[in-house]
């Protein structure tokens, strides 16, 4: 099967399964729709890849975990739990969400958010879907959630696509802290 017909039968089956990538274009130029900073709490900002990435990859952290998410996405929304908790657990980890949703549907994100006890900045991917996927991760289908963790240099040590549990959060957050890549990516 050739490459574009994998990835066609991939986004097929995502958007079967309700997790899909959402297109957040201007309907009239097919541009991204910019959008002003929150102050609502909890505050979601629109916020291009290459800050999101320099986000992820700044020092001061013992790893991150950055996190793609959405809120009609179901897998998303069931492994959130696990997420915060293994993150809270090690204290020093930054997280870093980042919402797949228009940036239109900013409450619903911040509700689902604060249903979560988040209280710290999120974001929302402001540029177009493939790239956004292609400048977070070359090899992310666009499928969601996705999760990639780096360690205390800015290393990407793990990638997946997918939801994840408590022990596949714990796991990469241990070997990210430890220096370690968990050849996580599938």
């Amino acid at each position: 099967m050739g490459k574009l017909a994998l990835v066609l039968v991939l986004v097929a089956a995502c958007f079967a399964a309700g997790c899909g990538s959402k297109e957040a274009s201007s309907p009239a130029s097919g541009s991204p729709v910019a959008a002003a900073p929150d102050s609502l709490s909890p505050p979601v900002v629109p916020l291009p890849v290459a800050e999101v990435l320099a986000r992820a990859k700044a020092p001061g952290a013992k790893a991150t975990v950055l996190n793609v998410w959405a809120s009609w996405c179901g897998p998303c929304r069931e492994e959130f739990p696990a997420l915060l908790a293994t993150v809270k657990r090690h204290p020093g980890v930054r997280l870093v969400l980042v919402s797949a949703d228009f940036d239109t549907e900013r409450a619903a994100v911040r509700a689902f958010l604060r249903e979560q006890g988040v209280t710290d900045t999120s974001y929302v991917k402001q540029d177009l879907d493939q790239a956004f996927i292609d400048g977070l991760e070359p090899k992310w289908t666009g499928a969601l959630p996705a999760t990639l963790v780096f360690d205390a240099e800015g290393r990407q040590v793990a990638f997946w696509e997918g939801g994840a549990d408590s022990a596949r959060f714990e796991t990469a957050v241990v070997q990210a802290m430890q220096g370690h890549s968990n050849g996580g990516t599938h």
